[in-house]
């Protein structure tokens, strides 16, 4: 079992810049992955950001403005998205996957106003 505890997200105008943490309940080296996805109103949950291994992969969307980072000792990790623009606004639910399983936080709310 994995349990990923979410924080930050809220509401932000457009160009504005937030900043959301999870904490994860075993080792980040322990983890196949672990990153962040998103859900807007009525469409499909997408890739933000992600760990695999060392490597970040990123969502063309977002390339240049999230950055994905981790603290290995907190078992963290942090989703700094800058530049925020409306279409950003989600529900942002932080993932991991480990050995044959995925675990998803409990989301938290991104609101970027125009």
């Amino acid at each position: 079992q994995v349990q990923l505890v979410e924080s930050g997200g809220g509401f932000v105008q457009a160009g504005g810049s937030l900043r959301l943490s999870c904490a994860a309940s075993r080792s980040i080296f322990s983890l196949n992955a672990m990153g962040w996805y998103r859900q807007a109103p009525g469409q499909e949950r997408e890739l933000v950001a992600t760990f695999t291994g060392a490597r970040a992969v990123y969502a063309d969307s977002v390339q240049g403005r999230f950055t994905i980072s981790r603290d290995n000792a907190k078992n963290t990790v942090y989703l700094q998205m800058n530049s925020l623009k409306p279409g950003d606004t989600a529900v942002y639910y932080c993932h991991a996957g480990w050995l044959d399983y995925d675990y998803w936080g409990r989301g938290t709310q991104v609101t970027v106003s125009s």
